[in-house]
């Protein structure tokens, strides 16, 4: 598995990966993913067998994205970066294309000086895994929100960073 920014080729395997855990996401058209390319600070992919199997989206503070998650990050950190969404494919789970996103992740947020890391986590319906994954590296709810026609409930979390030299 090697992890490497994603190109135009695979949008489709992004649109694929998506769709495959849409019960966790938001839906997201080509259209959409388009569009969110040109906000993203962030957009990688970890690619097995030369297919993209995982990939993290995530937003720096400043963003025009209009999501109302990322919406109640902004209006209280000043610096941060926002996952949007991760997904690892239901064949690779388990098989640490999650951590390397995540090591990547954090490792680019160090380096652009950012030491707060958010995220959502569904509560409601809930989604243990993504719960289970996310206390592993640290991170803690800092607030909830329910938001949307079916009134999703989602567990606002974050985690601080330590510095590069003190990682």
């Amino acid at each position: 598995m090697i992890i490497r920014s994603a190109k135009a080729e695979d949008s489709s395997q992004i649109l694929r990966l998506n769709e495959e855990s849409v019960r966790f996401l938001s839906p997201l058209a080509a259209e959409r993913l388009a569009l969110l390319e040109t906000q993203a600070a962030y957009l990688r992919v970890v690619e097995a067998d030369g297919a993209a199997v995982a990939f993290l989206l995530a937003f720096r503070e400043g963003s025009a994205y209009d999501s109302p998650n990322y919406a109640w990050f902004a209006a209280r950190f000043p610096r941060f970066v926002y996952i949007d969404r991760v997904v690892v494919s239901q064949a690779m789970q388990g098989r640490g294309a999650g951590r390397l996103l995540y090591e990547d992740l954090f490792a680019f947020a160090r380096a652009s000086g950012v030491s707060q890391v958010t995220c959502e986590i569904d509560l409601d319906p809930p989604n243990p895994t993504s719960l289970s994954f996310h206390q592993r590296y640290g991170f803690a709810q800092v607030g909830t929100q329910t938001y949307g026609h079916a009134q999703k409930l989602v567990s606002l979390q974050a985690v601080h960073l330590a510095p590069a030299n003190e990682a």
